[in-house]
């Protein structure tokens, strides 16, 4: 499928947005219940007080092995396969290719962190182990399959905000960024408690059960795993409403909050890697150009919009092109472009199904949390809600559209 295809587009932020789009709130002050057989017995602890011990905790340092699990019930996509031997050498090393290989089955990590400019996380597979590394301003990334690496070397004042944009957000697959992400998000959507207790990785930790409100909302609940003595989380799991295993469970299975020793975060690629360098510009210095197809692996996508709030919110992504780009705009092409584009075409259809309403008609793009409607103007609205969701918040997008005014919305 071309790489300016909306439906591409749309499932590369899916995965980010099915956590990034969970919200928390009306935080309740119900106490821990008594403990299960086998689980550690706490003092009791109100919601209220365990969102504050995660928001306040001051652990910096840590290393461990984190095991995460993910079903969202995606369908084998062209492309988004890892490849094999060298091919694509200079990228295989992409923190977001990498990031994207995580969006189902089971992945094994380890990570190590001390404070805010020394992280490393490396993906451990049967025979092979891709690193990410930031050591002060140097921030490193090693496929050893392809023997290549990306080396970045940050700006002066580009802050502690810098290894996100570096790593292009592998560093979310763990417990704590998941967390992170879902209580940063607080409204009056959703209720939270304290579910027990339990033992992970060997440490005593508080259950924090979050259950959205909003109908609309393909999450059933959230259960994080709280450290009782550091306030970090040690486990996140995510379910959906319609039931089943967790769509995304992330937790360490081995963790110390030792400090790591300091060369754990040296980096030398190894002979004959292919290192691509990269120097990104200095806080304040003209926009750069884009490569070819946008904002790809540069963050979000300019004309993103939000609508919707809380468990019920959609990402709204105008595309460029039009019709030209939409599931319906393979007319008039012709050769060999036209056949792929026809091809292109079935292949969508096979895995979407249509809708419509007041914003016209589209196709939907189902699984089992995230899912994605992509209107026959272009326009695409994903989010971590129901097809009637989708449709609701493409027509209150049109009415905006008609109105001239963009209510719940967030450029």
């Amino acid at each position: 499928m071309a790489q300016n295809r909306p439906m591409k587009k749309a499932l590369r932020y899916a995965v980010p947005a099915a956590v990034a789009g969970a919200a928390i709130a009306t935080v309740g002050l119900v106490p821990a219940l008594a403990s299960s057989d086998g689980a550690p017995d706490l003092p009791g602890i109100t919601a209220e007080q365990l969102v504050a011990k995660i928001a306040s905790s001051e652990a910096e340092q840590l290393s461990g092995t984190v095991k995460i699990t993910t079903d969202l019930g995606l369908p084998a996509l062209p492309g988004t396969g890892r490849g094999g031997g060298r091919e694509g050498a200079g990228e295989g090393a992409d923190p977001q290719a990498k990031l994207m290989e995580l969006a189902s089955g089971t992945h094994t990590l380890r990570v190590a962190v001390d404070g805010p400019d020394r992280q490393r996380v490396s993906v451990v597979e049967e025979a092979a182990e891709y690193t990410l590394v930031r050591n002060g301003k140097d921030v490193w990334a090693y496929d050893s399959a392809a023997n290549a690496a990306h080396h970045t070397v940050l700006p002066e004042g580009a802050g502690d905000a810098a290894p996100e944009e570096a790593s292009r957000g592998l560093e979310k697959a763990t417990p704590q960024k998941a967390a992170q992400e879902v209580l940063a998000a607080v409204d009056g959507t959703t209720s939270v408690t304290v579910d027990g207790t339990a033992k992970v990785a060997g440490q005593d930790a508080y259950q924090l059960l979050v259950r959205p409100k909003q109908p609309e909302s393909t999450v059933g609940s959230v259960r994080i795993a709280v450290d009782a003595d550091s306030g970090v989380p040690l486990k996140f799991t995510l379910t959906p409403r319609d039931g089943g295993k967790a769509a995304i469970d992330v937790g360490f299975t081995e963790v110390d909050f030792a400090k790591p020793p300091a060369d754990t975060f040296e980096f030398t690629p190894p002979q004959g890697a292919e290192v691509t360098e990269e120097r990104p510009e200095k806080p304040g210095d003209g926009p750069r150009e884009e490569p070819r197809g946008g904002h790809e692996g540069h963050g979000l996508p300019s004309g993103l919009e939000v609508v919707g709030s809380g468990w019920g919110s959609v990402a709204e992504l105008r595309m460029p092109g039009g019709r030209a780009d939409a599931p319906g705009g393979t007319d008039g092409a012709k050769g060999p472009d036209g056949a792929r584009a026809a091809e292109a075409q079935r292949f969508l259809d096979g895995l979407t199904d249509e809708v419509g309403g007041d914003f016209g008609t589209g196709r939907v793009f189902s699984t089992r949390l995230v899912n994605a409607l992509i209107t026959d103007d272009g326009t695409v609205y994903v989010g971590a809600v129901t097809k009637e969701g989708l449709v609701k918040a493409a027509e209150a997008a049109e009415k905006a559209d008609r109105d001239g005014t963009r209510p719940g919305s967030a450029g």
